[in-house]
């Protein structure tokens, strides 16, 4: 027997929704954040990132008094180290994404984001004893097919798309282990607190030996080297907002929102070269990504059954 959700709860899985859309748009937008960013290297930016995010960070702790939560995570023990090491697999994540976009193989990317929810489903049977379901299992099946056909297209392993997708997949593993007991703020300020000294150190060794670009390209670049930062946290907190009002399926199916924009923008606005190849590779990766989607709507529709 299913029951029709209450008007509150309507209300709160719509804003749920809207959350959810405004950072899976802001994702998919990211990449241009990072072109107008030029000629700032990948490494450079990332230390950008990471700063001015640690310090938008700051900012919204201080208007929502998160400071003693935040200590209590540092202290915590075994859950700050699980943290420390997702900051080290995002910064591995936010330095290929940014190298794929400066070397304009944001289409590849994309290919890493598609992939990111079977790396994620072969990581959950590997380390969490999950078991896959007849569609997961055509799905795998789809998605190593399609990483093949992009690299006989490429003439090499798609390493970027691996990159991404297996930063990002390990990156959710160890978050998985965090659990609900650390806010999306809290730790977004530790993971970027972790990745501050190593980035100032960079900093400061660019600016030393002269090849910084902080300065020395105007206003209009320092200011796209600010907004880092707020680009790198709004999304963050926009999707914390979302999971806690929508169904898990929903955000599942909204994820592919992201690497679709990242392959329209590298096809259509960075003019990347897609041959026969590697149109028939991402063909071959949205049968994979319909498969999921029926795979999460099924279980969906069990669980409301139920």
């Amino acid at each position: 027997m299913t029951l029709n959700p209450s008007p509150d709860e309507s209300a709160r899985r719509r804003s749920g929704l809207g959350y959810g859309l405004s950072a899976y748009l802001f994702w998919g937008f990211l990449p241009l954040v990072f072109v107008l960013a030029a000629p700032t290297g990948a490494f450079e930016l990332v230390a950008h990132r990471v700063i001015w995010s640690l310090v938008f960070c700051a900012i919204l702790l201080a208007f929502t008094r998160g400071f003693g939560r935040t200590w209590e995570v540092i202290t915590s023990g075994r859950t700050f180290w699980l943290l420390a090491l997702a900051s080290v697999l995002i910064a591995v994540n936010w330095t290929t994404f940014i190298y794929g976009v400066e070397t304009q193989q944001l289409v590849e990317v994309s290919l890493g984001y598609y992939l990111n929810p079977l790396i994620s489903i072969g990581l959950g049977v590997l380390f969490l004893g999950e078991r896959l379901s007849p569609l997961q299992w055509a799905a795998v099946g789809f998605g190593l097919l399609a990483v093949i056909i992009v690299g006989i297209g490429l003439g090499r392993v798609p390493f970027i798309a691996f990159g991404v997708a297996i930063s990002f997949g390990l990156y959710g593993l160890v978050k998985n282990r965090v659990g609900g007991k650390v806010g999306a703020l809290e730790s977004m300020t530790v993971e970027t607190a972790v990745l501050t000294v190593p980035s100032i150190a960079l900093l400061g060794y660019l600016a030393t030996v002269g090849l910084d670009t902080f300065v020395g390209f105007g206003p209009g670049h320092v200011l796209v080297l600010l907004c880092t930062g707020p680009v790198t946290a709004i999304p963050l907190i926009l999707f914390g907002a979302a999971a806690r009002r929508i169904p898990l399926s929903w955000i599942g199916m909204m994820q592919y929102i992201a690497p679709t924009m990242q392959f329209i923008i590298g096809v259509a606005v960075l003019g990347e070269v897609m041959s026969t190849t590697r149109w028939i590779g991402f063909f071959v990766i949205w049968i994979a990504v319909i498969l999921l989607s029926l795979d999460l709507a099924a279980r969906a529709n069990r669980r409301r059954r139920s």
